[in-house]
């Protein structure tokens, strides 16, 4: 068995990136594998899905013990995604066998990652139209404690079925796509609680579709080994600079990378494909800042008010606790 030591720090750098925005696991990592390590498609997925197998219990149950995880809409989701992703691992066998498949999940996982990217800036976007909104007065606050939703059984279940069928295809959506659609469902769900949510119900989701991979893929042990090794401690160290780093731009980075990588996948020639991401590196940040002062915010983000904010913040929430230590209970 042998490790791949290139494969293991490229795989580190991606588990940063993981630790620090909560996702693009499989949306970065299965097309580095196609794009960088010549691993063919079918491979790349079958051993990013079993490796994030295993990674993905472990940030579960922070969150459970955090009480950021609506069980009932977990359920709902695990009922839809688990024998989808379980499916889609026969219906990528289905289309073919040798190149064809290879080149069909390729295609796949291509516009998969298109959509992610799309995703993450239609996630911004909500996000900026409900602090306006919020700031207005025009709608409440968010809620600070855990809201009450109703489940709406039919769209979670349709939401996870197609989220399961995609993931297990292409192993990208777990986290990218379902999220989105969980914020359009339940848009009082605070984030913290989607996050939770989503990466507990990503795990029989990610487990169906690996077991899939492993009796019907082409699982690989030593590329997985090496997924693991580079991934893991990366997660963990971005993970414990998630609260300095930039939030916003990182995801606004991983949103180009996805572009790129969707873009190759396709088959889209390199200069065309350069063209393209030359204006959008260009004409997408005078959008958004021309969106921002639409909506009444500066056009640029103040990086030490926003520091200075979320800090009061913490320090506001910090507060009932000590008081509670400090009275007639806490002595």
């Amino acid at each position: 068995m042998t490790i791949d030591w290139i494969l293991v720090a490229a795989t580190f750098g991606i588990g940063i990136v993981v630790g620090l925005t909560g996702m693009g696991g499989g949306a970065l990592m299965t097309p580095v594998l196609v794009l960088f390590f010549n691993i063919p498609p079918l491979t790349a997925v079958s051993s990013d899905l079993v490796a994030a197998a295993v990674m993905k219990p472990v940030g579960s149950v922070v969150h459970l013990r955090r009480g950021t995880v609506n069980l009932p809409l977990v359920k709902w989701l695990a009922i839809g995604s688990v024998p989808a992703a379980f499916c889609g691992v026969l219906v990528a066998r289905a289309m073919g066998s040798g190149q064809a498949v290879q080149d069909g999940i390729q295609v796949a996982l291509g516009v998969a990652l298109l959509v992610a990217a799309a995703g993450l800036t239609v996630r911004a976007f909500l996000r900026l139209v409900e602090r306006a909104k919020v700031r207005d007065g025009r709608a409440a606050p968010l809620p600070q404690d855990r809201p009450d939703v109703t489940v709406r059984v039919v769209p979670t279940v349709i939401v996870g079925a197609v989220g399961g069928i995609v993931v297990g295809i292409t192993s990208v959506g777990s986290g990218s796509l379902i999220i989105i659609a969980l914020m359009a469902l339940y848009p009082a769900l605070k984030a913290s609680q989607l996050v939770g949510t989503d990466l507990v119900q990503a795990v029989p989701l990610v487990a169906a579709a690996a077991i899939g991979h492993i009796l019907f893929g082409d699982f690989q042990l030593s590329l997985t080994l090496s997924l693991l090794i580079g991934c893991v401690p990366g997660a963990w160290l971005g993970a414990r600079i998630s609260s300095r780093a930039p939030g916003g731009l990182v995801r606004r980075a991983l949103a180009f990378v996805l572009l790129a990588s969707a873009l190759k996948l396709l088959g889209v020639p390199t200069l065309t494909t350069g063209i393209v991401l030359v204006v959008v590196l260009l004409a997408a940040p005078l959008v958004w800042f021309v969106v921002r002062r639409h909506y009444g915010f500066p056009g640029f983000v103040d990086r030490q008010a926003a520091k200075a904010r979320r800090a009061a913040k913490a320090e506001r929430e910090r507060e009932p606790a000590g008081q509670d230590a400090g009275g007639p209970s806490g002595r």
